[in-house]
């Protein structure tokens, strides 16, 4: 009798598909930005438009410390189409740890974070204290690379200082490394904000590569935007203080066209933003105490917008961006709901916020904003305060 046959060892398993390739080119992100970049302000961008979101500045030793506040920066909503955890260290080991973190968390891209300017990073070989080590710089990256599935980003600025703008070598360095998109602000980290964003140097940088570069820096509207793609030939846009300002300025730059809401409509985005915070936080005492620090925290960026239609604008703008222009305030002619909106003092801000978090519908919140706005006194003559100041990312 012969032996019985010995059945055939199981296939092994189809490897994973590779992830799904992601939109880093021709969209529109919104920057990495502390505060700013909250879960609840980056589903109301998405809403009006943005493709691609960047979490705030993650610290990765406070990761690995477990830090709940840290951790906290990794989370993400359904709604984000494209979400990326941005990193910040300067070890290989540890950014690969930090990346594996992130991915498993459900991050679509990680990013490092080469651009950060404060003294608080920089001091510590972080953020944009590694332009000056491009070597360094891809040995993170190539470490990030190796450790996770999902596509490697670089945030970059020009470079350190004035005489040390290195952001082509860096650039390259980046590409040859792994990195699958590099995004630049356009300025050194020695200029901070104080300059105009050089956006022939973000052109050449897009000229060069072979990955997506996306361009970011003074885009407040979207004629503005529209000229800095022509003039530097990238087709991917990062706002950050623009999209604070306005976040409904990603709607704008999709349609090609501006958006000039009514003091009313205004306050629907405002009313939206506290839906947004109220799911994200809760409706407890520590949910709305939280939601009250940063509702409070954006009304001092939102409060800045000013129509700026193209057929009266486009030739400012061409001669300096508007983002650093300093507008009066409302006169008394003005609706007093738009003075309200556009009040810089931060008592203001605060009477807004306590008057909008308790509102059960949109109607309510309009009608209390009016009553307010009725009982306020303005400064006449009043100017725009500097908005060259915004959080780093």
């Amino acid at each position: 009798m012969s032996a019985p046959e010995t059945p055939a060892p199981p296939a092994p398993p189809d490897p994973p598909a590779p992830p799904a390739p992601l939109p880093f080119a021709d969209s529109l992100w919104l920057a990495p930005l502390t505060m700013g970049g909250n879960l609840p302000y980056r589903r109301l961008c998405v809403e009006f438009g943005a493709q691609v979101t960047v979490g705030e500045m993650a610290v990765v030793r406070k990761l690995l410390r477990n830090d709940p506040a840290e951790f906290a920066l990794l989370k993400s909503h359904p709604d984000e189409p494209c979400f990326g955890v941005q990193l910040a260290d300067r070890s290989p080991d540890s950014l690969a740890e930090g990346a594996r973190l992130a991915e498993s968390r459900g991050a679509r891209f990680v990013d490092l974070n080469c651009g950060c300017p404060i003294h608080e990073i920089t001091r510590r070989g972080l953020g944009a204290s590694l332009l000056r080590k491009p070597g360094k710089v891809a040995r993170l990256i190539e470490s990030m690379a190796k450790a996770v599935r999902i596509p490697v980003t670089v945030k970059l600025r020009l470079g350190w200082a004035e005489d040390e703008q290195n952001v082509r070598s860096v650039a390259k360095a980046c590409e040859d490394a792994g990195a699958a998109a590099i995004a630049i602000h356009g300025r050194t980290r020695e200029q901070r904000y104080s300059r105009a964003a050089d956006w022939d140097v973000i052109g050449a940088v897009a000229a060069e590569r072979g990955i997506p570069v996306v361009g970011n820096g003074d885009i407040l509207t979207h004629y503005e935007a529209r000229e800095r793609r022509r003039r530097s030939g990238v087709t991917a846009l990062m706002l950050g203080r623009g999209a604070l300002i306005s976040p409904w300025l990603f709607r704008e730059l999709r349609q090609g066209r501006e958006w000039l809401p009514t003091p009313e409509e205004r306050v629907g985005v405002l009313w939206r933003l506290v839906e947004l915070q109220r799911e994200h936080f809760g409706v407890d005492e520590r949910g709305q105490k939280r939601a009250r620090r940063f509702l409070a925290w954006h009304l001092d960026f939102l409060h800045r917008w000013r129509a700026l239609p193209e057929a009266e604008f486009a030739a400012e703008a061409a001669e300096h961006p508007l983002i650093h222009r300093r507008s009066p305030l409302p006169d008394a002619s003005r609706p007093a709901l738009e003075r309200l909106l556009a009040d810089p003092r931060k008592a203001t801000h605060e009477t807004l916020t306590d008057a909008l978090l308790p509102c059960p519908t949109r109607d309510e919140a309009l009608e209390r904003c009016r009553a307010l706005a009725a009982s306020l006194t303005f400064e006449e003559g009043a100017e725009e305060p500097d908005a060259s100041v915004t959080p780093a990312g």
